[in-house]
């Protein structure tokens, strides 16, 4: 388990990944928006090739003790050590800089494993406040698509 000031970020077992995807709020802390579409699309991910190392984790907020989002990778890194992630909050949970401090953890996490050297990520073209998510979190923009722009952040090792 990841903790940071305001956060912690649960692994995604299998139990919840198929609560998450269910829907199956019952004896559940969750966000009353939580999950949504995209929590559900991650943790179908998880159910599909699970991975401790590089799976999915659940953001939970430490005041409430809710679940408002989840964050992960999309498994584990490709033959060159390129990890992609992704990350989502409800809309009540935004604007607090939550995914920012996720993803932080997240990437430090992420670097601890020797097989990663770089870590990616995409946004949508509109989605503004993601975009100042992944370069508050020092991810550089490498390029653009008419759907989306593209993120890098490199091994802080790495020459």
């Amino acid at each position: 388990m990841m903790e940071t000031d305001r956060l912690r970020l649960a692994p995604l077992d299998v139990p919840l990944a198929r609560a998450v995807v269910a829907g199956d709020r019952e004896g559940r802390a969750w966000h009353p928006e939580f999950p949504t579409e995209d929590d559900r699309e991650a943790c179908a991910m998880t159910l599909r090739a699970p991975d401790p190392a590089f799976g999915s984790h659940v953001v939970v907020e430490r005041e409430s003790g809710l679940a408002v989002g989840t964050i992960g990778c999309y498994g584990p890194p490709d033959a060159a050590g390129t990890l992609m992630i992704g990350y989502g909050l409800v809309p009540a949970a935004r604007g607090r800089g939550y995914a920012t401090e996720a993803l932080r953890a997240l990437v430090v996490h992420a670097f601890a494993q020797p097989s990663v050297r770089e870590i990616t990520a995409d946004t949508l073209t509109d989605n503004v406040a993601s975009q100042k998510v992944l370069e508050k979190a020092g991810f550089t923009h490498t390029h653009s698509t008419a759907e989306a722009r593209w993120y890098r952040l490199n091994r802080p090792d790495k020459p």
